[in-house]
């Protein structure tokens, strides 16, 4: 069955629940990994980042709970 951005999303918030943080690398590589090439791009900075739809679903689930730390690359829960 196709992955939905929704389910990745709500991977991401589990995991940040549990662990913390979650680092761009290492959800860009699981989405790919588990949930399929079609939400991970490169973006004009030439980086590999999660899809625009997977990025709005994660903003509505987690409701300003996660915050994105600009210097580490990473989500970090708050």
């Amino acid at each position: 069955m196709e992955a939905t951005a929704q389910e990745v999303a709500e991977w991401m918030v589990k995991e940040i629940r549990f662990t913390g943080t979650l680092t761009q690398s290492d959800a860009v590589e699981y989405a790919k990994t588990h949930f399929g090439e079609q939400f991970v791009f490169i973006n004009e900075n030439g980086n590999a980042s999660l899809s625009k739809e997977v990025k709005k679903a994660f903003r509505k689930l987690h409701g300003g709970r996660i915050a994105w730390d600009r210097d580490r690359f990473l989500w970090a829960w708050t």
